[in-house]
Formats: C-alpha cells, structure tokens, sequence
C-alpha cells in the first residue's frame, strides 16, 4: 500500500503538538498573571475622592489615632466612616475657608454625608469583621499596610480568599500586642508571634461559616 503522507509529516505532528501545549501553558501563566494584576484586584489603585484626604499627613504627620475617625473599628465589623462634624472639630480654626475643603463645609452645614468611594471592597458573600481582629491583636497595617505613609489611600493587598487564608493559617506573621494594634511603626521581636497567638487563643483553622454566612 502507498504511504499517504510524507515522512515530513511526523515532524509537522510533534511541533504541532508541544507547540499546542507551550501556547496553552502561556495562555495559563498570562491568565494568571492578570488574574493577580492590579487591573483585576484594583491593588495599589487611588481612588478620586470628593475630598483629597491625606492619611500621611493626618496619621504620619500630626500623629492622629486611627480611632479618631474610625470610632466603631474595636466595637463593630465596620470601622467607620467619620461624619463631617469629626472633620469640622479642627478645621472650624484650621484651613476654614480653604476651597479644598469645601465638600466638608457644605456636609456639615447642609447635614448630608460625604459620598466617598471604597478603597477595600470585598465581595457581598465575605464576611469581614474588624473588631475581632482587633480583639485579636491585628494590626491595621497588616491589611491596609501604612497608611501614615500615603498621601492617597490605595488597596494594598489582593483580598483574595487566598490571602486571607495565608493569614489565618499564620498568624504569628501578623499578630501584635492588643495595645500596639494601631501603632504602624511597631516592629515584632523574634518568636514574639508564637507567644501572642496561644495568648490570645488565636484559631489558624478557619471554617467556611466564618467569613461565609
């Protein structure tokens, strides 16, 4: 019987074939790439505020607490959003009549809310609660990162499920003392995270229900 196809053809097969694979394994390590891409996670992106508020200045530089505005950040799941008259306690005396500043007037004055957009979004189905964090001896930079350090604020983490399990399942990485949780610049000691995670009785096994519900 006469060969149908040229002995060339075996060559053609193989190319076709691991370069069939080689594309597809690029098209998974691109995927990936972008999956974990700030265009995706929207990670390191500032976000247009009605007001241009500077946590390196506020924070870094006049060394406001975070509980100052975030009032219900040890008491609540949400840490809160400050209302204007928090913001007018200072600058009724500082920077009054800057036009920087005039969203602020017009909220306190006309008694309606700033619309701020979100930076840390989380998906409807997850679950967040900051003050068992807290409680906990987590530290606001641990997932916001330092905030004393920028002028705007921008997501700094993926906020996959990913990292958030990373976290639980190492806790000692992140954990602090409950007195040092809003203190950027504190730096942990050797093996401290150990000791701190039996102290506060810290699970590194997280059930579906907790964040879940």
């Amino acid at each position: 019987m006469a060969q149908v196809f040229h002995p060339a053809f075996n060559t053609i097969s193989r190319v076709t074939i691991f370069g069939g694979v080689l594309v597809l394994a690029a098209v998974v390590w691109v995927s990936g790439l972008i999956y974990r891409s700030s265009y995706v996670t929207e990670a390191q992106v500032v976000r247009d505020q009605p007001v241009q508020f500077s946590h390196k200045h506020h924070v870094g530089g006049l060394g406001i607490d975070c509980r100052y505005c975030h009032t219900s950040v040890e008491d609540s799941s949400f840490a809160g959003i400050p209302p204007a008259k928090t913001c007018m306690n200072c600058h009724r005396q500082i920077w009054a009549s800057s036009p920087v500043l005039e969203p602020v007037r017009r909220s306190f004055n006309e008694g309606t809310p700033i619309l701020w957009n979100r930076v840390h979004r989380l998906p409807g189905y997850a679950y967040f609660d900051h003050s068992i964090h807290v409680a906990k001896g987590i530290g606001c930079g641990s997932c916001h990162g330092r905030v004393d350090e920028m002028p705007l604020v921008a997501q700094q983490a993926t906020l996959y499920m990913e990292w958030c399990l990373d976290c639980h399942r190492h806790p000692e990485r992140a954990i602090r003392p409950r007195e040092k949780v809003f203190d950027l610049n504190w730096l942990p000691a050797a093996g401290a995270g150990e000791q701190l995670v039996a102290e506060y009785q810290v699970r590194t096994r997280t059930d579906c229900v907790d964040c879940h519900r």
